[in-house]
């Protein structure tokens, strides 16, 4: 049974790894609402998840630590996990999906494991976790499904409330549950008013799904950016925690999350990986109601692969309105570029790359295209730019 006790002893134990994550203020990241960040991407290993496996492996067995562990992770469990290993001498193999960041692959080989790449997504990964520990007989240490983890996770709540008792919500980001599971049986023990938040990415609602069916559900596919919290079916401790503690679970978009990352660095000089984003990007666009309330939305981690990172930033700056493409169809004469660069420039939006080239078949004989990419401030100064150029008699083909 998990109980307070149980996470008060986690938070004891886990003194003997954890780096202090205090709480960041972050007000500008939406005007509405108070908003403070619970940073554990800043955490050993880049992520919470070194909270559940640490106290998970301090209780086992001196038998069970014998056999050797093995576990199941998109990354940052199997960082923890192998961390946790590491540290108390255990043997460790850890099952990831293919699909996991190549920077999350070498950190778990560089905590000491051993890595079985797996074809297919977390659960791909699960199976054939658990098929390996029915034939090898390891001890297989779960990211979300058990108890002991589900305590280590809860020292986030206590240690919010310790810093901050006045906040009213605390955002959580949801894979299998086991973080909000934990954080949301704390906050209530200690504080029964408070609201607790999970967010999970339109692409892998899986414990939205259960909590609105109210049953358990696999997903046929998951689709998103946020890997870490690309689950196809939640836990069935975690689905009953929830159930009982969490207010509410939604969804936010592949360009929200971007938006969020993109806004976290800008704003915060922070690096979030998708899963550690969708706490802000739910409170950034405004999909729970926490306005005028003080919140904490919890960054779960950093591990984001750097070649993913860049087309992450390019996507927020688009969804964000930090730049635009335009196609504009032109008379084929002279001054027709230098027309359009005055617009332009008079209006401050800065030229990034610009391609001119002669009408295709089926356009008027005279006429070519122009498509630029811009550098923007936001939706109304790209709407400003539109507009002028439209006064000036210019035909905008699209615009995205």
């Amino acid at each position: 049974m998990l109980t307070l006790d149980k996470i008060y002893s986690a938070s004891y134990k886990l003194k003997e790894i954890l780096r202090e994550t205090p709480m960041v203020h972050a007000p500008d990241l939406n005007p509405d609402c108070d908003i403070f960040l619970k940073p554990e991407n800043l955490q050993v290993t880049g992520s919470f998840k070194v909270r559940g496996a640490y106290y998970k492996l301090s209780q086992l067995t001196e038998e069970e630590k014998k056999r050797g562990v093995i576990a199941c992770s998109a990354g940052n469990h199997a960082q923890g996990v192998a961390l946790a290993a590491t540290k108390n001498g255990i043997k460790s193999l850890i099952c990831l999906p293919d699909s996991a960041p190549i920077s999350k692959v070498q950190a778990t080989r560089k905590y000491g494991a051993d890595i079985c790449l797996v074809d297919g997504v977390y659960d791909d990964a699960y199976n054939r976790a658990i098929e390996l520990r029915d034939r090898e007989g390891y001890t297989f240490i779960h990211p979300f499904d058990d108890e002991n983890v589900i305590a280590g996770q809860g020292t986030i709540g206590l240690e919010i409330l310790n810093e901050h008792p006045e906040i009213d919500a605390i955002v959580v980001p949801v894979g299998g549950g086991g973080l909000i599971s934990g954080v949301a049986f704390a906050a209530k023990s200690l504080k029964p008013d408070i609201k607790v938040y999970g967010v999970q990415a339109k692409g892998a609602p899986s414990m939205k799904n259960a909590l609105e069916h109210g049953r358990i559900e696999m997903l046929d596919s998951v689709a998103t950016i946020a890997d870490g919290i690309a689950v196809k079916e939640p836990g069935e401790h975690t689905f009953e925690y929830c159930t009982k503690y969490v207010d509410e679970i939604v969804t936010v978009s592949d360009d929200e999350i971007s938006s969020a990352i993109l806004a976290l660095i800008e704003q915060q000089k922070m690096i979030a990986e998708g899963a550690g984003a969708v706490s802000v990007a739910a409170v950034m666009f405004n999909k729970i109601p926490v306005k005028g309330k003080k919140v904490a939305c919890l960054v779960s981690g950093g591990n984001i692969d750097v070649t993913i990172l860049s087309r992450v930033i390019k996507r927020g700056l688009l969804k964000s309105g930090r730049t635009c493409n335009l196609n504009i169809e032109l008379i084929d004469k002279p001054g027709q570029l230098q027309g359009v660069a005055e617009i332009l420039a008079r209006l401050g939006g800065n030229v990034i790359s610009i391609h001119h080239e002669r009408a295709n078949e089926g356009a008027d004989v005279v006429g070519c295209c122009l498509r630029i990419v811009l550098e923007t401030k936001n939706y109304e100064h790209i709407e400003q730019i539109k507009q002028a150029l439209k006064d000036a008699g210019y035909h905008l083909l699209s615009t995205y």
